[in-house]
């Protein structure tokens, strides 16, 4: 069974940055990819970005590319979301999620596990 758990989240202005981090408890982390997703009020869950076992690769949506950054350390357990250059479209609860395989998708069904969610407000 993994854990994890988001913080980091908050209300922001445009512009403004915020670093999201996730938490995992178990001893799979460090040989799956992990991605963040995020589900504003009314719409559905939606790719942000993920990145593989070793964190040599990243995928970024279109949305946040340029401005999201992805890393991870496994000797922490610790996944991490740098988000730049906010904008209040980014608003939205942000959820972590281990994937089923070493190497990411953008599709939520190779995710299993999945933590609570982190508010992300971005006012203009």
């Amino acid at each position: 069974q993994v854990q994890l758990v988001e913080s980091g989240g908050g209300l922001v202005q445009a512009g403004d940055s915020l670093r999201l981090s996730c938490a995992a408890s178990g001893r799979i982390f460090s040989s799956v990819a992990m991605g963040w997703f995020r589900q504003a009020p009314g719409k559905e869950r939606e790719f942000v970005g993920g990145i593989n076992w070793s964190g040599t690769r990243t995928q970024y949506a279109d949305s946040v590319k340029g401005r999201f950054t992805i890393s991870r350390d496994n000797a922490k357990n610790t996944v991490y979301l740098q988000m730049n250059s906010l904008k209040p479209e980014d608003t939205a609860v942000y959820f972590c999620a281990t994937a089923k395989y070493r190497y990411g998708t953008m599709e939520s069904d190779d995710y299993n596990y999945w933590g609570q969610g982190t508010q992300v407000t971005v006012s203009s």
